[in-house]
């Protein structure tokens, strides 16, 4: 799900990559196995790429120019061939990139209509990045309200400039838009489901994956198909993933109602999200509000009590009775969201990209820009290392592009995990989090961090101040568990 949290004025982002791809040398890079239990991936591969040549529209991945390795071969008659399993924002991506790159580009999607269970907030920045219509975005959201346990509300979003807000999308409708991109560019959309892979018995020789395409009307054909590589963006429960070994992570069950409202309460919605936190909606996420072209989304999420979901899907509906009363639900969606990227996200000339690699924030619950993010960075590794599709590939062009995606995007992943360790541990640290959300310096860099996926500096002075209130917050917070503790 891809949601807005304010997280207490820490840059909870890093720099936007450039339109062209230029990744550089780096001899010590932090991995992700701070956030996970299990092993980390295996160390990547230093790069340098060349720049682009000549400037493009942000949706046109540049003309990239690499000098491809000496043992990569060359292909003959024919240009490398790609498959992508999975259609969401990730795959999208990666197809459009490939296609527009020279590859043969296959897109296989399950379902073409399909509507994951999602926030559907997206960043400023991703709808010029990614050159996206306006008309897909069915909100244009100013303000937001952060609903404490104890139902106080603070007000979020009064430092917004007055052309900034936060996207709010229907994942069908962007899924779709995405999908047809790639078509467009050249790329092959199979509506089939994926079954498996089998290995290349030679090391230049091509993997064959295993489907079942749906040709309408109910009726459906066993297929195989031989490729080069493969872009695993299938989601969280990644068949890719598991066909390459790449490990378990932990994962949230996101559950949602889509409920049509009264007009008149829909006004109250119009540029309008709310968030409530508290051990009633999650005990370690949150419940939201967020709305949508003709209704609102209500949903919440958890990774350490999935059998109780409904309770706290019940409990978020109760807290926002009174403005969503009257409403008639829809739509019901579940599904599942990783909680932490997974130990290995390459393995041979197979990579893993979005929700498939786990790339979903803690704390905000953040995936739709890095899905994107991530498709197009692999797309383009691709590209690079094949020279638009002129060559085979290897493991290193795919460990290039998780190097620089590590890199750029690192320290968001481990600023919220550690937000989410501190202030979604108890009620009182919640209640400490909403009172500092109220800060206008809070919402300044969190809203410049999130909108903008860059790291925002701070004024040292106001970061000494923020520091010291934060304590002072936390405190307070310690002794208001301490005193609930006596009275239980």
């Amino acid at each position: 799900m891809a949601s807005v949290a304010v997280t207490a004025g820490v840059s909870s982002s890093s720099a936007t990559a450039s339109k062209t791809l230029t990744l550089r040398r780096h001899n010590h890079l932090p991995s992700f196995s701070g956030l996970r239990r299990s092993s980390p991936h295996d160390a990547t591969a230093s790069l340098s790429l060349a720049a682009s040549r000549g400037r493009k529209s942000p949706s046109s991945p540049p003309f990239l120019v690499v000098r491809a390795a000496k043992q990569s071969p060359k292909l003959s008659g024919r240009n490398l061939r790609v498959a992508v399993i999975g259609g969401g924002p990730a795959g999208g991506c990666a197809a459009e990139t490939l296609a527009k790159g020279g590859v043969e580009t296959f897109l296989i999607e399950r379902k073409l209509d399909n509507s994951k269970p999602c926030g559907g907030a997206i960043p400023l920045c991703m709808v010029g990045e990614f050159d996206l219509p306006l008309d897909i975005i069915d909100r244009r959201v100013t303000k937001m309200k952060m609903i404490s346990p104890s139902n106080v509300a603070v007000d979020i979003g009064r430092t917004l400039k007055p052309h900034e807000y936060i996207g709010m999308v229907r994942r069908e409708v962007l899924d779709a838009h995405l999908r047809e991109r790639a078509a467009s560019a050249g790329a092959s959309v199979i509506n089939g489901l994926f079954l498996k892979l089998d290995p290349p018995p030679a090391p230049d020789a091509p993997y064959t994956l295993h489907y079942v395409r749906y040709d309408g009307g109910g009726a459906s054909t066993k297929c195989t198909l031989e490729v080069d590589a493969v872009v695993g963006a299938d989601g969280a429960n990644s068949r890719v993933a598991k066909s390459i070994g790449a490990g378990d992570y932990e994962y949230a069950i996101a559950f949602q109602e889509r409920i049509k409202i009264p007009d008149d309460k829909m006004e109250y919605y119009k540029d309008l999200a709310e968030m409530y936190v508290g051990d009633d909606v999650s005990p370690d996420f949150y419940g939201w509000v967020f709305p949508k072209c003709d209704h609102v989304a209500v949903g919440t999420g958890t990774v350490t009590h999935k059998p109780d979901i409904k309770k706290f899907q019940s409990a978020t509906r109760l807290r926002a009775k009174d403005k969503i009363e009257g409403g008639k639900i829809i739509r019901i969606e579940a599904h599942p969201i990783p909680e932490h990227p997974r130990p290995r996200r390459s393995n041979g000339r197979v990579a893993l990209v979005g929700d498939a690699a786990g790339y979903v924030t803690k704390c905000s619950g953040e995936g739709i820009y890095f899905a994107a993010k991530s498709g197009r960075m692999c797309g383009e590794a691709i590209v690079v290392g094949s020279e638009n599709g002129k060559r085979l590939i290897n493991e290193d062009d795919l460990k290039k592009y998780l190097r620089e995606f590590d890199r750029l995007y690192w320290p968001t992943y481990k600023v919220l995990d550690v937000l989410q360790k501190v202030f979604y541990r108890s009620n009182p640290a919640r209640e400490a989090f909403v009172e500092m959300c109220g800060d206008d310096y809070v919402q300044r860099m969190t809203f410049d961090s999130y909108l903008y996926k860059r790291v925002v500096p701070g004024n040292p002075l106001e970061d000494l101040k923020l520091a010291v209130n934060t304590i002072g917050s936390l405190v307070r917070a310690n002794a208001l568990r301490r005193e609930m503790a006596k009275l239980s």
